[in-house]
């Protein structure tokens, strides 16, 4: 983790420069011009050190960038004699780069937390018993003992017994999934109350958890070679440059003149120096991320800030994104003769010792149940049990027959519900529809969106029924389900081929999606460490309304980001033929720059102001 600014000895040498700055100009205005030059020089070693030498390895390799225009209007400050005038250049540029880096460098933080999935042992079947081996150790083909709470270490395909996994950090399935003989399981999932045999299908150190890593390893890369957006105007502007001052200094030497036009090239350089350019875009960057983090808005870095600016489409994630996350009683059906309380009573005393989610949305919603005796659980089917003289079953449309409820089950399942059934006695007493709602604001904030401009979709490794439904609530038209984590990420890499495209999710399954998409954004409070660390953006509350309001925000931050760099650009054009023609000397130059800056800095400013969307809060 990174250290507190004050703290950070990343940006030591630009404090440095500062400092020395300020005494040379200090020592020079009280006449002590001999020590204000030397101070003014350490201020100007100390801020050159830290964009020099990367500078003149990036020439090296061919490649040119605000860095050495900056190195080259240093040098050519000092050699006309003004020190203090490529102090001041060298402190605001290294300034602008160690905050810029220093907000990139934080996404990268925490990528491992995706295999604390993973254990770090695990039981194999032997001949001779079960032998407890380091998880690296496992091959392809290896049969392992899964107990019951156990996380499966490698993906795999259940050879013994029935359970239910939750794969929900996974592979983003809301409610856990009954497993048998013949059913895959992946890599971190959780195992239920039965015990399993699992043969391997992937090695200890090649899993579906370890991809994931790779995913996002290689994404993060791709965007580490995106310019930002300064230094992709700056770069054809200093070939430009330094053709112009060869040319000017070469037209001297040909007239006979040489001192008097080396002296207008180096000027022209100083004109078209890039500070007011270097600072356009960092200062509206760290002021807008700083607005934004006080609506709960974390912007890790200025390039996720710029890109934001441009997203066309967003992409949610269903389970804890769009849905709250938390499996809930939403409709009970019953046979005559039956009330709606007490089939909730029977089924709340079955599930009462199970720590499958569905057993606790069901006893969530009955304040009170009776006690149930004989309890026996069919790993993977259900539970049975007697409740105040009763026979009573509970358990999935699979092992239970709905009986004359079929037609209000299959209504259930079709509106996104999981169905249980309840039986008494050997007859069917009623069906229990649960399902993880939709965020209350989730379709206002897709309404917000759309009016926007803006395009939105489902990703999901839900099924497709339950996907679509709540899809149809939220006022969302494009669904993918059934999704792995490799398909979200392939989904995400055609749609930003096409325009600019967010990802909003909060499990360790959007982490490739979060990484690969233009911007992602990871629900910060409710989502995983990798899903955080994975995205661009971490939102530290819980509503999705800030989306459209972040969006707004970054929108006006790009537009007044552009308006200082055609300004920036607008007094690099305007001085050159000033520069050129001998109209300025330096100091004119150097004063219209340091006047600009201000402009700038002034107008960057503007960015922090932002407006919390109605009814918001950030915590």
């Amino acid at each position: 983790m990174r250290p507190p600014w004050w703290r950070d000895t990343a940006l030591l040498p630009s404090a440095l420069s500062g400092l020395f700055l300020a005494a040379g100009y200090g020592l020079d205005w009280a006449g002590l011009s001999v020590l204000g030059l030397v101070a003014q020089w350490i201020a100007l070693l100390a801020g050159a050190w830290t964009f020099v030498p990367g500078a003149v390895r990036r020439f090296i390799r061919g490649r040119l960038g605000v860095g050495l225009l900056m190195t080259i209007a240093a040098i050519g400050a000092v050699l006309l004699g003004h020190v203090a005038e490529a102090a001041a250049l060298a402190f605001l540029f290294s300034l602008a780069e160690a905050l810029e880096d220093r907000a990139m460098d934080r996404a990268k933080e925490g990528l491992r937390a995706l295999l604390t999935l993973i254990p770090e042992t695990a039981r194999i079947s032997k001949l001779n018993g079960d032998v407890t081996v380091p998880v690296a150790e496992i091959r392809e083909l290896d049969l392992l003992v899964i107990g019951a709470g156990e996380r499966i270490a490698t993906d795999g395909v259940v050879t013994e017994g029935r359970s239910s996994i939750d794969a929900s950090a996974v592979t983003g399935e809301s409610i856990p999934v009954d497993v048998a003989p013949g059913t895959a399981v992946p890599a971190g999932a959780v195992n239920g109350a039965g015990v399993l045999l699992v043969e391997a299908t992937a090695d200890g150190r090649d899993n579906s958890l370890t991809q994931i890593v790779a995913l996002v390893e290689q994404a993060h890369a791709r965007k580490g070679e995106r310019a930002r957006l300064a230094d992709r105007i700056a770069r054809p502007l200093v070939p430009a440059v330094l053709i112009v001052a060869a040319l000017v200094a070469l037209f001297g030497v040909v007239i006979g003149d040489p001192w008097t036009w080396i002296e207008r090239a180096l000027v022209v350089l100083v004109a078209a120096s890039p500070c007011a350019l270097a600072i356009a875009v960092p200062v509206t960057v760290i002021s807008a991320i700083g607005s934004a983090s006080k609506l709960g808005v974390v912007i890790k870095s200025g390039a996720a800030f710029e890109q934001f600016g441009t997203i066309r489409a967003v992409a949610f994630d269903k389970t804890g994104t769009l849905t709250q996350g938390r499996p809930q009683v939403v409709d009970v059906r019953t046979v005559a003769g039956v009330a709606r309380e007490e089939l909730l009573a029977w089924a709340a005393a079955i599930e009462a010792t199970s720590a499958h989610p569905l057993a606790a949305a069901i006893t969530a919603s009955t304040p009170t149940a009776p006690t149930a005796t004989e309890v026996n659980e069919d790993a993977g089917h259900g539970l049975t049990g007697r409740v105040e003289g009763r026979l009573i079953r509970v358990g999935s449309s699979r092992w239970l027959d709905p009986g004359s409820l079929r037609t209000d089950a299959d209504e259930l399942a079709e509106n996104g519900m999981t169905v249980v059934i309840v039986e008494a006695d050997g007859n069917t007493a009623g069906v229990i529809g649960i399902r993880d709602e939709l965020r209350p604001e989730a379709a206002e904030t897709v309404q917000l969106l759309h009016e926007q401009g803006i395009r939105t979709l489902m990703l999901t490794g839900d099924d497709t029924r339950t996907a679509q439904a709540l899809a149809s609530q939220a006022g969302i038209d494009d669904v993918r389900a059934e999704q792995l984590p490799a398909d979200k990420a392939a989904a995400i890499a055609a749609l930003t081929a096409v325009r600019p495209t967010a990802m909003v999710g909060d499990g360790i399954n959007d982490a490739p999606a979060l990484a690969t998409a233009t911007v992602g954004i990871a629900m910060g409070v409710t989502g995983s460490a990798a899903a955080v660390e994975s995205a661009d953006i971490a939102f530290t509350g819980h509503d999705l309304r800030l989306i459209p309001a972040a969006l707004a925000h970054a929108r006006r931050g790009r537009r007044i980001m552009t308006t200082n760099i055609a300004l920036a650009l607008a007094v690099i054009i305007g001085l050159f033929p000033l520069a050129l023609f001998g109209i300025l000397g330096l100091a004119g130059v150097v004063l219209v720059h340091e006047i600009a800056e201000i402009v700038i800095i002034l107008n960057g400013i503007r960015a922090a102001r932002r407006r919390r969307p109605h009814g918001v809060r950030s915590s």
